[in-house]
């Protein structure tokens, strides 16, 4: 089993979509370690998408994300990664395959519902930025 990370983006939260996701992605076979809503501040979406700081769209990208209540949740099931990349679908939902979450529920390429890390390396350090060891439930257990 292996870990990653979504975050249901401010708009997931202000549409009242929050409930759907979870349950879309429950019923794909992941297991919920932990959630939380979040409020990030402009500082802190800054620090967590560094990453995409030389990026045109990182301005934008720190400023919908600060805009509004985020829920970062820790997701396990067999090769995390992927299969979460697979049920989101192409960050544009215009490409994304029918049946993804992102197809179904997104507006645009950037209000598109849902943030799923990229790599194994990246999920551990996006679940650190959000949670401790201590907020994760383990086979029934914190």
């Amino acid at each position: 089993m292996s870990r990653t990370l979504a975050i249901l983006k401010p708009d997931c939260t202000g549409r009242k979509l929050i409930g759907q996701v979870l349950a879309r992605i429950e019923s794909a076979g992941f297991k919920i370690l932990a959630t939380k809503m979040v409020r990030m501040t402009g500082e802190t979406a800054g620090q967590f998408y560094a990453v995409h700081r030389e990026r045109p769209f990182y301005g934008e990208l720190v400023e919908f994300m600060s805009s509004g209540t985020a829920v970062p949740v820790v997701l396990e099931k067999e090769n995390a990664v992927s299969a979460f990349r697979n049920l989101i679908g192409a960050t544009d939902p215009a490409e994304a395959d029918a049946g993804t979450i992102r197809r179904d529920f997104a507006e645009s390429k950037q209000n598109n519902i849902v943030h799923g890390s990229d790599s194994d390396e990246n999920a551990a350090i996006e679940i650190s930025f959000f949670f401790s060891e201590k907020e994760i439930v383990e086979n029934g257990r914190v």
